[in-house]
């Protein structure tokens, strides 16, 4: 679509000197997600992706787990009064015989930094809608994911080094998956970092990729909740943020077996829940 930076005016200010010039803006524009010709959900987010981020908005909602069903994805036309396609609007069929829960409910108790409900709320409601459990093996055949704290270390520089919009903007959020061996494997930009995230997850969907079962999610900023919950309803075992989590991030870590590392800055990291994955070895000799 050609709309993920937009050029505007600005007046710059260096050492008193002033001067006009144009500058790279990264584009932000709602998205509407339908389900099923239904109305769902409205996000902001950089255009770019819509179809894999709907795609994994609905993984993270429990309505769907398999690329089988899926059965396409569209942008509304007459979206407007003249008719015109503003490609601000999607909408998401599901394949016959796919059970569709009760989303309502679920996507109010989601939304806890928000709407101020319960954190038991939030934890029950992942609990019950996660198709896949995070275990520590993928087979009887195949070891636990356990992950050197060097191989982490240098994971947020190679983010910030495929970050492409960033570069122009300095105004975006990535998330990036890479495998237990420090290959990159995708990676999303946009202005929300949940959306990034379900750009990824979406992605995957589509490829019929899931269960992430042995991959690092890589997140700029803080890791909350909510990017927490994506996580586990991907069936991906370590999210890493180069930022703080938030306290109900920890806790559902904790009870769902996740993996998370929060400060991953330089070769320093705090590690908050599921350290069994975290060869900590040589820090518990200098301890």
């Amino acid at each position: 679509m050609g709309r993920v930076t937009e050029r505007r005016k600005v007046i710059r200010i260096r050492d008193g000197a002033v001067s006009a010039r144009p500058d790279t803006l990264v584009a932000e524009e709602p998205l509407e997600i339908r389900l099923n010709g239904k109305p769902l959900a409205i996000t902001m987010r950089t255009p770019g992706d819509d179809f894999a981020l709907a795609a994994g908005f609905l993984v993270s909602e429990g309505v769907l787990g398999a690329a089988e069903e899926l059965q396409n994805i569209v942008y509304c036309a007459g979206a407007t009064v003249d008719g015109s396609n503003t490609y601000n609007i999607v909408d998401v069929r599901t394949a016959p015989g796919v059970v569709i829960p009760d989303i309502t409910l679920e996507r109010n108790v989601y939304t806890t930094s928000s709407c101020g409900l319960c954190g038991k709320a939030s934890l029950d409601a992942v609990r019950t809608t996660a198709r896949w459990t995070i275990d520590d093996t993928a087979g009887d055949t195949t070891p636990p994911v356990r992950l050197e704290p060097e191989l982490l270390a240098s994971l947020p520089d190679r983010l910030r080094a495929a970050q492409r919009v960033f570069d122009r903007t300095g105004g975006l959020h990535a998330a990036a998956l890479f495998t237990e061996d420090g290959e990159l494997v995708d990676i999303r930009e946009d202005v929300g970092r949940h959306n990034a995230v379900d750009k990824l997850v979406g992605r995957a969907l589509q490829n019929g990729s899931l269960p992430l079962s042995r991959t690092v999610l890589l997140v700029s900023g803080r890791a909350s909740f909510e990017l927490a919950q994506k996580a586990v309803m991907a069936g991906i075992p370590v999210l890493a943020a180069v930022s703080a989590p938030s306290s109900l991030a920890v806790d559902l870590a904790a009870e769902s077996n996740l993996t998370l590392v929060g400060f991953l800055r330089g070769a320093s990291m705090n590690v908050y829940a599921g350290e069994h994955r975290i060869a900590l070895r040589a820090a518990a000799a200098q301890g």
